[in-house]
């Protein structure tokens, strides 16, 4: 792994829901002095949007503190950014208030000399001109198929971006096929999972969350940003074919889910922290990722997943290419941990086989499995990219 570097990222706001973002950087902070920068505007924000002026008023009161220190080498740091990633004005002003405030904060904290990294395609206008030594690309998802965003302009963004700096990384093979016609320095960064924390789900002293420990079983669950890439659909087919189920979903909702309140078996329990998920996934006995079939699932590679076979759950999901590519690979104990459909009857055949056939025992061997990937792992990896792609530019 890195050690002794000082690295400066374009991340999401450090307060969500952990992602590879979090994940990625607080490792790297172990060692490393790391300063992460709350995002900056992937779209214009809609001043008639209630959610949208709150994140507004959020990120004012986050940059009044300056920056905030997590743990080990990691400080997070709001930047005041004009929100139009697109205007031309807003990004020469941006530029020099980002650097110039940059300067501050590295000086401040010894970081001279520094790599830059991205989690975001729109911090294309940045890469070159902050003075880092290194720049790097952490690519996620296919930016330009979020509903959110205009495509034509992310996709010339990413473009661009992916050409500018010294190296890519890809958290899906079809990201890294596109991705790596623009920089022959791609690479394929898999996600790893915080093994430790769900595998607490078979620790006999963790408790079953208050709220489902006296639903009626079987119970399937549900973790995270219920987004219109989710299939809620699904939820209200297995609600009524089979009512004698407890459906849970364990996050917040972006989209409207006011259909699925007809369904007692369906409980929308809204987003909880982190530290408490290991509680929900003990009270499962199954887990899912029913995401639609599009252009944007197809190309993401759901973190989740190794978080419930941590916890010991078998999924049921979508027939996404990583996913898919998964479950192929797995043999022995692990054979038949993920299971995959492309209809919702199919899925259902998986759920209820996958309850039929699991066992304490399968539990445990897929929890143990998941110790081979965790983020220790994985970031070493990508550590070991960085400095051979560094020591080659230093040659040349």
């Amino acid at each position: 792994m890195m050690r002794g570097e000082n690295i400066v990222c374009f991340a999401k706001d450090w307060s969500e829901d952990p992602t590879s973002n979090n994940h990625v950087m607080k490792l790297l902070g172990r060692d490393n002095k790391v300063l992460w920068l709350n995002s900056i505007a992937t779209r214009t924000p809609k001043l008639t949007s209630g959610r949208d002026m709150g994140k507004i008023v959020k990120k004012l009161q986050s940059f009044a503190q300056g920056p905030k220190h997590i743990e080990g080498g990691l400080d997070v740091y709001t930047p005041i950014v004009l929100p139009f990633p697109h205007s031309n004005l807003a990004q020469k002003v941006n530029e020099h208030v980002l650097r110039e405030s940059l300067r501050f904060l590295r000086n401040r904290r010894g970081m001279k000399d520094f790599q830059l990294w991205s989690f975001l395609p729109t911090a294309e206008k940045y890469v070159g001109k902050l003075g880092e030594s290194l720049s790097v690309y952490y690519c996620t998802d296919e930016w330009s198929h979020f509903s959110y965003v205009d495509k034509e302009k992310i996709v010339a963004m990413e473009r661009a971006l992916c050409e500018r700096v010294d190296l890519v990384f890809c958290t899906a093979r079809t990201l890294l096929e596109r991705k790596g016609v623009y920089n022959p320095n791609t690479f394929l960064a898999s996600h790893g999972v915080d093994h430790a924390h769900f595998a607490k789900a078979l620790d006999e002293k963790t408790a079953v969350a208050e709220e489902i420990r006296h639903l009626p079983k079987p119970v399937l669950g549900f973790i995270g940003l219920v987004q219109d890439w989710v299939d809620v659909d699904f939820f209200g087919y297995l609600a009524e074919k089979r009512p004698d189920w407890s459906i849970v979903v364990v996050g917040k909702s972006l989209v409207d889910l006011t259909k699925l309140q007809k369904f007692k078996n369906i409980h929308l329990l809204g987003r909880k922290p982190y530290e408490e998920l290991a509680s929900y996934c003990k009270g499962f006995d199954l887990s899912l990722i029913p995401f639609v079939q599009n252009e944007l699932t197809r190309n993401v590679n759901p973190i989740k997943l190794r978080e419930y076979l941590s916890a010991g759950l078998a999924v049921v999901s979508t027939d996404i290419p990583e996913v898919t590519m998964y479950a192929n690979a797995q043999q022995g104990n692990m054979k038949g941990a993920v299971l995959v459909g492309k209809t919702h009857e199919e899925l259902f055949a998986h759920c209820e086989r996958a309850l039929r056939e699991d066992s304490p025992a399968a539990r445990r061997a897929r929890s143990e499995e998941m110790k081979k990937e965790t983020w220790e792992v994985k970031v070493g990896e990508l550590g070991d990219h960085v400095l051979r792609v560094r020591e080659a530019k230093n040659k040349r």
